[in-house]
């Protein structure tokens, strides 16, 4: 049974993910670590006119989208309206017809849509952490959403 157990673990891709915005709306940064069977790959990325919640979504979009094939994956975030979106507000959204319960249009439809296909293709578990708090991963999500903003910004050839 152990063996079991710990070949499941180690069959589960874990996702940290992080946004961040200089000026919101302005310029953004997303950052995912993907690991896996002890090993770890960093993806980074970056927009010129964006929002936090954007780049929050777009850090577990481009995660997932670099499996190359369905896993069950766990996502570690410090948004609350990115673990939410997904656990509780979507399904009601697409009932809604992308309405939110006060029928409004959904802000950023576009990659919740994105996002929800890319989690039909894996088994995806939400885990919200707060930020800043010391998770290792988590804290280095954040710099290197931070360093994709930076480079963004930095005068050409440097």
């Amino acid at each position: 049974m152990a063996s079991t157990e710990r070949r499941n673990e180690e069959e589960i891709v874990e996702i940290h993910t992080d946004g961040a915005c200089s000026g919101n709306p302005g310029p953004g940064g997303w950052a995912a670590i993907l690991a896996w069977k002890g090993r770890r790959k960093e993806l980074s990325g970056a927009e010129p006119e964006t929002t936090n919640n954007r780049m929050e979504l777009l850090a577990a979009i481009r995660a997932l989208e670099a499996l190359k094939r369905p896993m069950r994956v766990r996502i570690y975030t410090d948004s609350e309206y990115l673990r939410r979106g997904m656990t509780e507000w979507l399904e009601g959204w697409k009932r809604r017809g992308w309405r939110t319960s006060a029928r409004k249009p959904v802000k950023n439809r576009d990659l919740w849509e994105r996002l929800d296909e890319l989690c039909r293709r894996h088994r995806v578990e939400w885990r919200w952490l707060k930020g800043h708090a010391g998770d290792p991963l988590n804290e280095r999500a954040d710099r290197l959403a931070r360093e994709a903003i930076r480079r963004l910004e930095a005068p050409s050839g440097k």
